[in-house]
């Protein structure tokens, strides 16, 4: 089994119910870590080592592009880095108190 295979959707404790402002923020915010990772993700791979790059094809250009933003999406969704759950406790401050 390849590393990427392993990557599933996230499973944990069931979440209550949002309200539906809420759930737009969530969205939104890992929306938001999604992007942040994929940039972080191509700044790593513009990097360059001074070396012959062998996997240097525009088809393997293309295919690291998708995993990027695959594992990307996987990160954000889980919010791996804690950047949408920082973004939605900041925001969801604003929300609650215009709800309340």
């Amino acid at each position: 089994m390849s590393p990427l295979s392993a990557i599933g959707p996230a499973t944990g404790p069931a979440t209550p119910e949002l309200s539906p402002e809420r759930a737009e923020l969530r969205k939104a915010a890992r929306g938001f870590e999604a992007i942040f990772v994929r940039r972080m993700l191509e700044a790593a791979r513009a990097a360059d080592f001074g070396g012959d790059d062998v996997m240097g094809a525009g088809g393997m250009e293309q295919f690291s592009a998708m995993r990027d933003e695959h594992l990307a999406d996987i990160a954000a969704e889980r919010s791996s880095f804690g950047i949408a759950d920082a973004i939605e406790a900041q925001l969801s401050a604003r929300l609650d108190h215009k709800e309340g």
